[in-house]
């Protein structure tokens, strides 16, 4: 890292957890930061003591930690800039790049309104107190007052934007605007400028929904004499059909995606490819992937559709490519008590069926749904009533046959994958039946539903006493169910 290699940061704001939008601004600044052999910083704009809390704050740190966005710098608190932020706005009236009103909220209200109805924007003339002595002599007795920029009246606020080119806002569609309140805390914008000067910030990879606030800030930057950063704005990422996206559409938490079972290289794939593009056909992706192809050029102008049937598919991608040994662990915190308890005891056993029911599912959450029953202990062992009522209809005839599966599982059969399929198909064939309407009554008998592993793999991990046993239970479940159907 070099004097000259840029700096970017993250910044949120711990009011709430962070969500698929945010992910992916840390995540766009993080591979620029590391493709350019530049600094990711981390922000934490806390200014809102009322919204803010240390609880997010921790929770946004977990999720970047989880994610693999390691900060290059200790994280900063905006909260703990605000004398600088003072400092700054101090200037700005030294300069005449800002003025004092003492109005207050209603008087504020109504010049506002004037100037709507008059069709200019909000000036000085209209909402500052006009006389600089008086001006001194009220602000040296301690009267509350709120500092507003002086927009100029002429000309034109630019600025260039890497996804949109030259941009640039008419000044006089630019209302004076607030840079410290009444009660001297500072507002967003002032603070933002401020901090990113202060950090050093050489380029500002942000959602598009902050452009509105970046003429303001132009406009600041130059009034400190400070020189601008490159801005980036990042387009929105939409629910389908282009609406705005929903919880029910993807718009969760990093944390609720971590709990549904996504691996985090799966949703970092996917959170990069809403809105930039490798330049190829690449879908798949790894982290060192993503820094190395990586580019501000290729983010895309369109806004991104959030696509969960693609990020689940990314899931799996990501599933298959990691061992059995990382993966068993994950599993492992996905499965219910006492599951969880019986899976940590048999670690071979876990890794193995971690290894097995990767293969038919696309998160761990639905690993887990396919895994536990190979762990659940026999006593509260059950069967899905619906599964029951399609594969065990005729009560008698499906227990003839699990009666006889039992007979060979119990008896000298050796416990090896062609063994065993040989074996039940041949049994199959002397019951005079498909080996569907053997395998399927078999299955729920084993594992308690119809959705399952191949039934050779579940009767090998099951081990040869737990298939009986289960077997056993099965058998007494149908006696039961013939016996309510006599009744």
């Amino acid at each position: 890292m070099t004097s000259t290699s840029p700096r970017v940061r993250f910044a949120p704001s711990p009011t709430g957890y962070l969500h698929v939008g945010g992910a992916r601004t840390a995540l766009f600044n993080y591979l620029f930061a590391r493709h350019e052999g530049g600094a990711f910083l981390l922000r934490i704009e806390d200014t809102d003591r009322a919204r803010s809390s240390d609880e997010m704050t921790g929770q946004i740190l977990s999720a970047l930690d989880w994610l693999g966005l390691e900060m290059d710098e200790e994280p900063v608190h905006q909260a703990d800039g605000v004398d600088r932020h003072r400092e700054a706005v101090g200037r700005l009236l030294e300069t005449g790049a800002a003025y004092r009103s003492y109005l207050d909220e209603h008087e504020l209200a109504a010049a506002r309104e004037e100037a709507r109805a008059a069709g200019v924007p909000v000036r000085r003339e209209r909402i500052g107190a006009g006389d600089a002595a008086k001006d001194g002599e009220r602000s040296a007795a301690g009267e509350a007052s709120a500092v507003f920029f002086a927009v100029p009246d002429r000309g034109a606020t630019r600025w260039v934007d890497v996804v949109h080119g030259e941009t640039g806002v008419d000044n006089g569609a630019i209302d004076d605007f607030v840079v410290l309140r009444s009660d001297a805390t500072p507002v967003y914008n002032l603070a933002v400028v401020s901090d990113d000067i202060e950090m050093g910030i050489t380029h500002v990879i942000r959602g598009d929904d902050h452009l509105s606030n970046t003429p303001k800030q132009v406009l600041i930057y130059d009034a400190l004499g400070a020189r601008l950063p490159l801005f980036c704005h990042v387009p929105m990422i939409l629910g389908p059909g282009g609406k705005r996206l929903s919880k029910r559409h993807g718009a969760a938490s990093v944390e609720a995606f971590r709990e549904s079972g996504i691996l985090p290289e799966a949703l970092v794939n996917f959170l990069a490819l809403l809105g930039w593009s490798p330049g190829d056909d690449r879908e798949v992706m790894s982290m060192d992937e993503l820094i190395e192809a990586f580019s501000l050029d290729r983010i895309l102008k369109k806004a991104s559709a959030f696509d969960a049937e693609k990020l689940e598919w990314l899931n799996s991608r990501h599933m298959d490519a990691i061992s059995a040994a990382r993966l068993a662990p994950l599993l492992l915190e996905h499965l219910p008590e006492p599951e969880r308890g019986a899976a940590a005891a048999q670690p071979e056993r876990l890794a193995a069926v971690a290894d097995l029911v990767r293969q038919r599912t696309r998160t761990i959450d639905a690993m887990a749904e396919q895994a536990h029953p190979f762990f659940t202990p026999l006593d509260s062992f059950g069967f899905e009533p619906a599964a029951m009522d399609k594969h065990w209809k005729d009560a008698e005839a499906t227990a003839e046959r699990l009666r006889a599966v039992r007979e060979l599982l119990a008896g000298e059969l050796a416990f090896e994958p062609e063994a065993l399929e040989r074996e039940l198909r041949e049994l199959a064939d002397r019951l005079g039946i498909g080996a569907g309407k053997l395998f399927q009554p078999l299955r729920v008998a084993l594992v308690g539903s119809d959705r399952s592993p191949g039934i050779f793999d579940v009767i090998l991990l099951l081990g040869r006493e737990l298939a009986v046993a289960r077997l056993d239970r099965a058998l007494a479940e149908l006696a039961v169910r013939r016996d309510r159907a006599d009744g």
